[in-house]
């Protein structure tokens, strides 16, 4: 089998200028649909053509770099949306990662690797949105229905990338596998000085907004044992959920009141509304059932106790997705090789595009380490040599495949 050598500068200077589009500070500000994510995706596309792959955008956005001929082929990449202040390489790294293994295989006659940057894998939208409407997993007028949180749709936002849009999605039965290279986004293998991560599986997610409202009133002429304070709901909630849940999970299992929002948010008004988004993670259907119970539990309570109306909505969950052993394999192969005593198997605790493309094929990942586990955040970095390790692995892993 021909061997695909990567070239370090070309990847290492791709990622470079990747960044450059909503670059701030060390980190980047490149939300799906901005200007600064549509330019990017541009920008990536001029890449693919350039390298002999043929740039496909589909209606939501996705950007897809196919290589000639019809053949199916093993499928890699990523994302390369950001967090509203994400780090220059959640995503991106998958991405560049994927076009310099697909063109390096074009320039050395190896096996065809078409590339892949889903869109809106932050959420945006909705959970892994350009990857959930390709896997078919929601429908695109259903998606379009979605709104972000200052109320723009899926469909406004897909206009900025209407000029592109190549009218049609790519078949599935277009590609064999999907292999998503990532950067761990936390500190296993920092911490204990590995190289490479071989992921087994990825933890299943749920999330879901709640609204608890009381009563908007005078801050200084309320007495407190009459007030109806929803934001006195918000905390008791979030206490006792840490007590309920406690008895439940394990130590993997995570949960996160991650945005919250209060009305009027004003220094001298009791709060009458609060909006909030609740999230846990598990790798286990069972436990996340029953946090799920215990989380609508707690805050019907709460809010029938402090005399509080309470509503759900926006409920979202991805089961948790175990990789295809054999593909996994390949990839344990090709770190066993470059990586000796330096890779270790592991699970993802954050969610992938990898979770939503298993439904249609055989998908696997591979971690390479972040600097102290800091992800989503500007100070996200992870040592160049890594990064090519990751990406000799990568290849390595494709003509196994």
């Amino acid at each position: 089998m021909t061997e695909i050598a990567i070239q370090p500068e070309r990847l290492l200077q791709d990622l470079e200028t990747l960044r450059s589009f909503g670059r701030c500070g060390s980190g980047v500000v490149r939300p799906a649909y901005s200007e600064a994510d549509v330019a990017a995706r541009r920008w990536l596309a001029g890449r693919m053509a350039e390298a002999g792959l043929q740039p496909v955008f589909d209606p939501v956005g996705n950007l897809f770099g196919l290589p000639p001929g019809s053949a199916p082929c093993l499928l890699m990449g990523s994302h390369s949306d950001s967090q509203p202040e994400g780090g220059w390489l959640d995503g991106a790294y998958g991405v560049i990662a994927a076009l310099e293994v697909a063109r390096a295989s074009l320039e050395c006659g190896g096996p065809p690797v078409a590339a892949v940057s889903f869109q809106d894998e932050e959420g945006r939208f909705t959970t892994l949105t350009g990857s959930r409407i390709w896997a078919g997993l929601m429908p695109l007028d259903r998606a379009d229905e979605m709104t972000d949180d200052e109320g723009t749709t899926l469909a406004e936002a897909r206009r900025t990338m209407a000029a592109l849009d190549g009218g049609a999605f790519v078949a599935p039965d277009r590609f064999t596998a999907f292999v998503e290279a990532h950067i761990e986004q936390g500190p296993v293998l920092d911490s204990e000085g590995g190289r490479i991560g071989v992921v087994e599986n990825i933890v299943g997610i749920r999330s879901e907004r709640y609204r608890f409202e009381g009563q908007q009133n005078h801050a200084g002429t309320t007495p407190m044992r009459l007030r109806r304070d929803a934001f006195q709901g918000l905390a008791e909630f979030v206490t006792l959920l840490n007590v309920r849940l406690a008895p439940l999970v394990t130590l993997a299992t995570v949960w996160t009141i991650g945005h919250v929002a209060l009305h009027p948010n004003a220094s001298s008004i009791v709060p009458g509304r609060v909006d909030c988004t609740v999230q846990w993670r598990d790798a286990e259907v069972g436990r996340l059932d029953r946090m799920e119970a215990v989380i609508r539990t707690t805050a019907e309570e709460v809010a029938g106790a402090r005399g509080l109306g309470c509503t759900r909505s926006a409920y979202a969950a991805i089961e948790p997705t175990r990789m295809e052993p054999a593909l996994a394999a390949r990839i344990e192969q090709a770190a066993r090789q470059l990586a000796p005593g330096l890779w270790r198997r592991m699970p993802s605790g954050a969610l992938h595009d990898a979770a939503n493309v298993s439904h249609l094929l055989p998908a696997a990942m591979l971690f390479v380490p972040s600097k102290r586990g800091i992800s989503h955040s500007f100070e996200e970095d992870t040592a160049h040599d890594d990064l090519v390790l990751g990406a000799r692995v990568l290849a390595a892993a494709a003509t196994a495949v």
